[in-house]
């Protein structure tokens, strides 16, 4: 499809977003290794209107903790090579839905050498933003590493909510509802990096 003029917004006329295509949601082949999960949710504005044309991406460690990145040098913890690592949605026109088929990410050392609590990056761009969100998955059912997370830590308790999919299925795969919230109340932490 050629991209087409956009509405008149601050990053347009003719700024198209390149959407995930098929496929690129699922992040573990057969035979990977770790607990399979989906993670399921969807984008609003700060009306709380669906989002219908969102990016996300997604970039977590393997079951053992390791990134499938050359910056991640621990070789005593194994690559899995059924596992990319690496995964792109856009969301439903109809919904703003989205969703991910991965594994749950092992746990990985912060840079002071404590261990993280397993969780998944995510950047989000959407329509009429001219930078991309960043944030951070976290699990409902991994209270205690959860307690101990360096990040996690430093966000404002009461905000700390945004941040935890919420486990809604706990048949294989485990399913998490993790809502992007671009503004408003309820609004997702974001960082800068």
């Amino acid at each position: 499809m050629a991209p087409g003029e956009t509405p008149s917004q601050t990053v347009g006329p003719y700024f198209s977003m390149r959407l995930g295509a098929a496929g690129e949601n699922l992040l573990a082949r057969p035979g990977v290794a770790g607990e399979r999960i989906r993670i399921e949710g969807v984008v609003y504005d700060g009306d709380g209107n669906h989002v219908e044309d969102a990016l996300i991406e997604i970039w977590q460690a393997n079951a053992s903790g390791r990134y499938r990145h050359a910056a991640d040098t621990r070789d005593e913890i194994p690559i899995d090579e059924r596992f990319t690592g690496f995964g792109r949605a856009g969301t439903d026109f109809a919904t703003g839905g989205y969703w991910f088929e991965s594994i749950k990410p092992g746990p990985m050392p912060d840079p002071e050498g404590e261990m993280q609590a397993p969780h998944i990056s995510l950047i989000v761009q959407a329509r009429g933003t001219l930078d991309p969100y960043f944030t951070r998955i976290y699990f409902s059912d991994e209270r205690h590493a959860n307690e101990h997370d360096i990040v996690l830590a430093m966000v404002p308790e009461d905000r700390r909510a945004t941040l935890v999919a919420d486990l809604v299925d706990g048949s294989d795969p485990r399913t998490y509802r993790f809502d992007i919230r671009l503004q408003g109340p309820g609004e997702t932490v974001f960082f800068d990096f």
